[in-house]
């Protein structure tokens, strides 16, 4: 038997955000348990929390239906919340396959299953994407407003910039076009209407045809905009995801550069919508 619990990240309102199961106590489960409860739950992501090895306080493990990952943005936000919510803190570091990082966890007064949250995000690995024309084509996109690159946080996220919102929300892929791309996902993004940016994510190679709320592709989208000009390096990034699956999820992110070195930030708010126990 293991508890569990979910939590909807980047959202803060009913049926909003981006929900991922966290798992307790998952040291006795082996790999392939993991992604068939994974696959059995059937969100985007599933985490599961074992005991640390490399000086954190939790090692956490995050599947899709399909794979596992070794970063990824909305499932640890969530994570975080549920450990900070069982272990009365605020700082925790949680090593992932990518490496230890630091989480920063305060609670909503107002509401006591709310928490805002603030993540440290890999370094990413940047190169140019090399088969953007037929990214564009599957994408049913004639051109990208910025290069499309991509940014390997774990998870490689290919970004492809649209005119508008309304360009944006008519975006349908040809999901099995799409699928021949493996091991990425494809993030449409444009300006919105309050100065901040929209975006859709498509990755059917990770077993989701769209995503509400990619919390990894958070910091390498401010990157990407910083090192293009169209915003400055520290400033505080507003993106909306998930608006056209009706799950509007809201992140915030923070690209910086020291010696040429990028760092990225991200954070949103989380909140607990159910707890149970599964006999596995």
């Amino acid at each position: 038997m293991h508890k569990y619990t979910i939590v909807n990240s980047f959202g803060c309102d009913p049926f909003t955000g981006n929900p991922v199961a966290v798992f307790f106590d998952c040291d006795d489960l082996n790999a392939k348990c993991m992604q068939q409860l994974a696959a059995e739950l059937n969100l985007s992501e599933t985490t599961f929390i074992c005991l640390p090895q490399n000086g954190g306080d939790a090692r956490v493990k995050i599947f899709t239906p399909v794979n596992q990952l070794g970063f990824a943005g909305h499932p640890l936000l969530g994570t975080a919340v549920a450990l900070a919510k069982t272990r009365k803190c605020s700082k925790i570091k949680i090593e992932t396959l990518k490496g230890t990082f630091q989480f920063s966890v305060e609670p909503v007064k107002e509401s006591p299953f709310t928490a805002h949250v603030e993540m440290e995000q890999p370094t990413p690995v940047i190169s140019s994407y090399e088969y953007q024309q037929a990214l564009l084509e599957a994408l049913g996109i004639a051109k990208s407003t910025l290069p499309v690159d991509m940014y390997d946080v774990g998870p490689r996220h290919v970004f492809v910039g649209v005119e508008s919102i309304s360009v944006l929300s008519k975006i349908s892929p040809d999901l099995k076009k799409l699928s021949v791309f493996k091991n990425m996902a494809a993030l449409c993004f444009s300006p919105d209407d309050a100065g901040g940016w929209r975006l859709r994510m498509f990755s059917p190679a990770y077993g989701v045809a769209e995503d509400a709320a990619t919390g990894s592709a958070a910091g390498p989208l401010a990157l990407h905009l910083c090192r293009y000009g169209f915003a400055e390096f520290g400033e505080n990034i507003k993106i909306t995801q998930g608006v056209e699956m009706g799950r509007p999820s809201r992140m915030n992110a923070v690209a910086c550069m020291e010696q040429n070195t990028p760092s990225i930030k991200a954070g949103g708010y989380g909140f607990q919508i159910a707890t149970g126990e599964y006999f596995v």
